[in-house]
């Protein structure tokens, strides 16, 4: 019998699947017209369907579940042990039998002083604390930290914590939420929070805000520059870095592709599949600096649509901000720089797969800024970037 393959799934995923294994939604994953879904790489799928199953993993490889494929019929393995307030996730059964006869109230976003006083006249309340990926206005972890301090004001409080992620389309996830909640709350009532922008937050729950969503000068970022091969990118790269220093007002780290190579990366070669590991683990330590609030400057070639979304986002889910600039310089006037003698050789078939001659470099629709170093100094250049980063509120150099 063929062997199980793994497969790590994306942190919406690991939310559907728990949604499901806690018994909040029925199963199976990818069940017609559900929006709870597992997708498969082709490569994985195949081999999923000659086993039958997949078997997924957490990040750290613990196996969580043999998912049937191409069925979706979910038998669990173990369930998560660690994570920030991991006691707080409770299965709908576990929630009906510690705390029954309590107000079940959806929570996504932390509570006002209003708020706080429109649920003390409940009674014993749980607030059921929604923190999938892209459901609440803060963190998950932010979220369930202002729920307890808002039930810490009430009389009788407690929160629970629901893996309800965002699947992109508003009238399906509130179809699903409210399935979720129900399922919670079983034969309790549920209360709808009245919300109203302008209320005020208690001192602590707004402490928790700032700290979670800092304002854009304050906020981890990661600025990213894609380009062909003699695009100037690497240049432009290293010049806003010298500003950056000169200005002394930040924490700032180069990853610069070369340099990544000789030491992140180091052994890997420069086929397709090699060169997509080493902007994704470029992305991966820019997002961790992003995450401790410093700024880290990249400048690789990064061809690929899909492998700059994947940074992106690995740094929004690290709480940073993105900031793509596109170097966007001629394959023409790169070809003529060729310091390197680069082209050359791909052009005499030396290189295979080089960017921009035998392998394709996909234009960003995304990109925050656009420059092109045609005929222009690397400081006029250098002006259109700075100018877009103090537009956009997170740098003004």
């Amino acid at each position: 019998m063929p062997s199980i393959p793994q497969f790590s799934p994306s942190p919406r995923e690991l939310d559907d699947l728990e949604l499901i294994t806690s018994g909040a939604v029925p199963g199976p994953l990818n069940a017609p017209g559900s929006p709870l879904t597992l997708d498969l790489p082709d490569e994985v799928a195949a081999a999923a369907k000659e086993a039958g199953a997949v078997e997924v993993v957490d990040p750290e490889g613990l196996p969580l579940a043999h998912v049937a494929w191409p069925g979706g019929a979910v038998n669990v393995l173990s369930v998560p042990a660690y994570g920030p307030f991991r006691r707080l996730h409770l299965t709908p059964a576990e929630v009906r039998r510690r705390y029954p006869g309590r107000t079940v109230v959806p929570v996504v976003g932390p509570l006002t002083d209003a708020a706080i006083a429109e649920l003390a006249g409940l009674g014993p309340v749980l607030l059921l604390a929604l923190v999938g990926t892209g459901t609440p206005e803060l963190s998950p972890v932010a979220l369930l930290r202002a729920s307890l301090l808002a039930a810490g004001q009430l009389p009788d409080a407690v929160v629970v914590a629901c893996p309800l992620a965002a699947h992109g389309d508003a009238e399906v996830d509130h179809g699903l939420g409210t399935q979720v909640v129900a399922t919670y709350a079983g034969e309790d009532p549920v209360h709808a929070l009245t919300e109203d922008p302008t209320d005020s937050y208690p001192d602590d729950i707004a402490a928790v805000i700032d700290f979670d969503r800092p304002e854009p000068e304050r906020r981890g970022l990661v600025l990213f520059f894609t380009g062909l091969s003699g695009s100037g990118k690497s240049t432009l790269a290293r010049a806003l870095l010298d500003r950056l220093a000169e200005q002394g007002r930040r924490t700032v780290t180069s990853l610069d592709g070369d340099v990544v190579r000789r030491n992140l990366s180091a052994g890997l070669t420069f086929s397709k599949a090699d060169r997509e590991t080493n902007i994704r683990r470029i992305g991966w330590v820019a997002a961790e600096i992003s995450r401790h609030g410093g700024v880290a400057v990249c400048s690789p070639i990064a061809p690929f649509d899909a492998t700059r979304r994947d940074v992106r986002g690995y740094v929004e889910q690290a709480g940073g901000a993105f900031f793509l600039i596109h170097v966007a310089t001629p394959l023409a006037e790169c070809e003529r720089r060729d310091r390197k003698g680069l082209y050359a050789k791909a052009r005499r078939g030396e290189i295979a797969e080089f960017t921009g001659i035998s392998s394709p470099y996909e234009v960003p629709t995304d990109a925050d800024v656009v420059v092109d170093t045609t005929g222009h100094s690397i400081e006029d250049a250098l002006g259109d970037v700075t100018d877009a980063l103090r537009e956009a509120g997170y740098l003004d150099l």
